[in-house]
């Protein structure tokens, strides 16, 4: 960077500058690309450094960056004012509401009023399934219900394994 500015003629612009009236000059042409931009730049200002291919990439890269240019089919163009901004990955933040604050972030003073309790639909939730309430009475236990035996005469569920007998040993 501070390369940049010691290789510099002083009577030469900055590359920013340079860019931007670049892009406006070839608008009218329709390419904008980086090795046009590089010509006119050198057409119009005599004297330019000898890693002005270098230079003019990276501040390329940087102004795209920025959002200060936009890179469409290899041609840099200036952003549109009407096309809102491009956000980033992820789902956008919920917009603070001031007038919804809840009492625990403000200070009461004696002169402020207590806030007004809230309604229980709009009680914040925590993650995750809710504790259980300890005051709470406790559920009436379940009975058992008998088993039905079935229609086919066999229980419910898997059959136990039985151990095989072996062959030739007799059993006292």
């Amino acid at each position: 960077m501070a390369g940049e500015e010691l290789n510099r003629p002083p009577s030469l612009p900055p590359y920013a500058e340079m860019i931007f009236a670049a892009i406006d000059a070839l608008k009218q042409k329709e390419d904008s690309s980086e090795s046009s931009i590089s010509n006119y730049i050198e057409s119009t200002c005599g004297c330019l450094p000898e890693e002005h291919n270098n230079i003019l990439a990276d501040q390329l890269n940087k102004l795209v960056e920025n959002g200060e240019l936009v890179l469409t089919n290899n041609n840099y163009l200036r952003p549109d004012p009407s096309v809102p901004a491009k956000r980033g990955r992820g789902r956008p933040p919920k917009a603070k509401d001031p007038a919804a604050s809840d009492g625990r972030t403000q200070i009461q003073t004696e002169s402020q009023a207590p806030a007004p309790a809230r309604p229980e639909s709009e009680i914040k939730r925590g993650r995750g399934r809710p504790r259980k309430d300890p005051n709470a009475p406790s559920a009436p236990k379940k009975a058992k219900v008998a088993s039905v035996p079935s229609t086919t005469g066999r229980p419910r569920g898997r059959p136990r394994k039985v151990q095989p007998e072996l062959a030739g040993v007799e059993a006292n």
